[in-house]
């Protein structure tokens, strides 16, 4: 027996152990959240987690699972996929994929930012049309911020032309992700804090609801006294 097909084995046997913890209550509450139900079993992140330790890294595994389409598979194919396999390619592929706010963010959480693609993919991708393309955008920015502890100031001043561009985009699930790279790279440190604020203030000023939300919201939390004691 070949690798194939062990790995179309494994692949399948996976693929039924996530149908048999299927549970569609939860899926009507994640519908609730605005997560498609669309081949979607109602599995909890905590349990994907767990089976991914069980696995453990297989990149041709992740490509098996990511093209099943379900869900659930696709979020645990982020979990288990080598970073240092994937290819410009992959990312394109799988970001046109995306069809689901949830399935974009956990895989520019916990893949896509740690691929030497993830700075010029944000950049390029931040122009994008489609919805959740240009989430992931602002997905990779958020999560840079927040895992990168060693990187300078630089690197996440040149993310801010592109938040302020797309700060005028209604679209929810855009809006929400712009929103959220402006806070992350705001509580890096106290002078990216005082840069997002600035960017913030001069968002509130354009002509756009979206615009006006996302700088309320983040100047809320990045002038609270939580952020800022902490920054400090």
């Amino acid at each position: 027996m070949n690798s194939v097909t062990m790995g179309n084995r494994q692949a399948e046997e996976i693929l039924e152990r996530l149908k048999s913890l299927a549970n569609p209550a939860n899926v009507a509450g994640m519908a609730h959240y605005g997560i498609n139900p669309e081949n979607t079993l109602g599995i909890s992140i905590p349990t994907l987690r767990a089976m991914a330790r069980e696995i453990g890294r297989d990149h041709r595994l992740a490509g098996e699972l990511w093209a099943s389409g379900i869900h659930e598979a696709r979020i645990l194919a982020a979990f288990i996929d080598d970073p240092k396999q994937v290819t410009d390619s992959q990312m394109e592929a799988w970001a046109r994929d995306f069809d689901s706010w949830d399935v974009c963010d956990q895989v520019c959480m916990n893949l896509f930012d740690r691929t030497p693609f993830a700075d010029r993919k944000a950049v390029e991708w931040s122009g994008r049309e489609e919805q959740f393309v240009k989430r992931a955008a602002f997905a990779l920015m958020a999560s840079l911020a927040v895992h990168d502890k060693k990187a300078g100031d630089e690197r996440f001043e040149a993310f801010i032309p592109l938040i302020v561009r797309e700060s005028v985009d209604e679209r929810n699930y855009v809006r929400k992700a712009v929103n959220w790279a402006l806070r992350q790279i705001g509580k890096r440190n106290q002078r990216l804090n005082h840069r997002a604020v600035e960017v913030a203030q001069q968002i509130a000023l354009l002509d756009s609801k979206s615009a006006r939300w996302i700088a309320t919201d983040a100047l809320k939390e990045l002038t609270s006294d939580k952020v800022l004691g902490k920054l400090r």
